[in-house]
């Protein structure tokens, strides 16, 4: 990991805490008022989300629309200062990314950019906040993922889909070369325990990530049985939506 040293994404020892965008049950996902929440309870880590509005600020949210609010609109099609008028209840509305940087500067976020024309409004955003070396950027799209951190120097990342798939399928061959090569410039994989069918994280991947280098960290882990089982198998993170169940978990096993 010599070429992100500068980052403190990853710092301390773990397991790694991820409040997915931010205690959902008890404030509206992705709002202030949530990360607030999250961190209370003792979570390492934010988890977010960014669209782009209209007037390209980055905004955290997690869906592309305002179906969930009832209303037949993108959140592209709305100006960040109109988004911000909209009421997500608790007194919270749409926020910004720079926003939410601004407003916990110790606070260490991963960031999923949800659209390619997220990429830029992202990296500006934190590089205004002055915030690359505790971030993480992510993308389901590997292109996507490429692009923003061609615009960050420095800033860690975790693998896209297609990474992680070729990841798997060069662990089950045995292949740790190439699983390093797959993976260069990858701090984390950030994956589901299953997809499908498929099993992604057994002892053997686990034991594989480990030995390029690379944490693991399982979404979306919400059962505290589930949790204690998962890192007892080794895996460095949850992202969770109870991130204070997660935190209590880890205080009991250890």
């Amino acid at each position: 990991m010599a070429e992100n040293a500068q980052s403190v994404f990853l710092s301390g020892t773990p397991p790694r805490v991820f409040a997915h965008r931010g205690l959902t049950q008890a404030a509206p996902e992705n709002t202030l008022l949530a990360f607030v929440k999250a961190l209370a309870t003792g979570a390492t880590h934010l988890e977010t989300d960014v669209q782009v509005s209209l007037d390209g600020v980055a905004v955290l949210s997690h869906d592309p629309d305002l179906t969930r609010l009832g209303r037949d609109v993108r959140i592209d099609q709305l100006t960040m200062v109109e988004l911000k008028r909209i009421s997500l209840g608790e007194g919270q509305g749409f926020t910004s990314l720079s926003d939410a940087l601004e407003a916990f500067p110790d606070a260490l976020f991963n960031i999923d950019m949800k659209s390619d024309a997220a990429a830029e409004p992202t990296a500006r955003a934190i590089l205004d906040q002055r915030a690359s070396e505790r971030v993480l950027v992510t993308s389901f799209t590997e292109p996507r993922r490429r692009h923003a951190l061609s615009l960050l120097p420095g800033v860690v990342s975790s693998a896209s889909s297609s990474l992680v798939a070729q990841a798997v399928a060069a662990t089950n061959l045995g292949l740790t070369a190439l699983v390093r090569r797959t993976l260069q410039g990858c701090v984390a994989v950030q994956v589901p325990e299953r997809l499908g069918p498929v099993r992604i994280v057994t002892p053997r991947f686990i034991e594989m990530m480990h030995r390029v280098d690379v944490e693991v960290h399982v979404w979306t882990v919400n059962d505290p049985i589930d949790m204690i089982r998962l890192l007892d198998s080794g895996v460095d993170g949850l992202v969770t939506d109870r991130a204070d169940l997660a935190v209590a978990a880890i205080t009991r096993r250890t």
